[in-house]
């Protein structure tokens, strides 16, 4: 049902945990499945320098929080932005169709920290 990438990236995540004092944090959750997301970022010179994610969910939700992580680590807001719910799945080299909302909330929530980071910064 799972690829290995996927149950690799559920078994051994990768940048799970919080960071004190972040620069944005993105949260989002669907409750029809009852996945829930959180992104924590921290930018130094519009770079994200460290990134870290606690997802309540199943293994896909997981996978696909790990895999957005390493995607995002070290690249400019906008590069980071332009990561997309279909990139996450293909990294993971596919995930079943069934489980294809779980890529959409890790894009979701790294777009969701960065649009907090970007408003912390307006202020």
């Amino acid at each position: 049902m799972y690829t290995d990438k996927v149950m690799e990236h559920f078994t051994n995540p990768r940048n799970v945990g919080e960071i004190t004092d972040p620069s944005g944090v993105g949260e989002v959750g669907n409750p029809t499945c009852g996945d829930i997301m959180k992104i924590f970022l921290k930018v130094e010179d519009n770079i994200i320098k460290d990134i870290k994610f606690k997802t309540f969910g199943c293994g896909a939700a997981i996978a696909t929080s790990s895999m957005v992580t390493e995607m995002a680590k070290g690249k400019t807001l906008d590069e980071a932005e332009q990561i997309s719910n279909k990139a996450v799945a293909e990294m993971l080299d596919g995930l079943p169709p069934q489980k294809m909302h779980c890529s959409n909330l890790a894009a979701d929530a790294l777009k969701k920290a960065i649009e907090d980071y970007k408003k912390k910064q307006a202020v």
